[in-house]
């Protein structure tokens, strides 16, 4: 049953280069049913947030009607980026399935260890500049969340 998700996933990345998109599908599934299966729409769009496992995500949720897809599976034609990854945590999905590792997207030009190393890096030592403002007032928005009664946490 899960590589049948998986062979989804798969078909729906090589798909999605014919529809002019990037070699990348994930699928999100509960209960043994497939609830969204996307391809990568970067280019398309021009939106560098869209990626398979990010719009499989917010669809899943807008089908389920709630953000925490802690019920479901993801399956992804790739090992999930950083910022997949992140989305991944995010919705609290506990497990994820792949095919093809982060070497094999380097190899065909998608490399995001810079990513990761960035990650991983002090803040004042990444190469993207990086300036805290106004730390105190936003503090303070926290504060607020802090003693709000009605607040939902995520």
């Amino acid at each position: 049953m899960i590589e049948n998700f998986m062979k989804i996933a798969i078909d729906e990345a090589a798909l999605n280069i014919d529809r002019g998109g990037g070699p990348f599908g994930a699928a999100v599934v509960k209960d043994g049913k497939i609830i969204s299966c996307r391809g990568n729409r970067v280019t398309q769009d021009n939106d560098p947030t869209a990626h398979a496992e990010v719009l499989a995500i917010r669809e899943a949720a807008q089908i389920l009607g709630r953000w925490d897809l802690s019920d479901c599976e993801i399956y992804s034609s790739c090992e999930p980026c950083p910022m997949c990854l992140g989305a991944i945590y995010w919705a609290h999905i506990p497990v994820i399935y792949f095919a093809a590792n982060r070497e094999d997207a380097k190899n065909a030009g998608f490399d995001d260890s810079e990513i990761y190393d960035e990650i991983a890096a002090d803040p004042g030592n990444r190469k993207i500049k990086m300036v805290s403002l106004l730390r105190e007032k936003a503090v303070a928005g926290f504060e607020k969340w802090i003693k709000f009664p009605a607040k939902e946490r995520y």
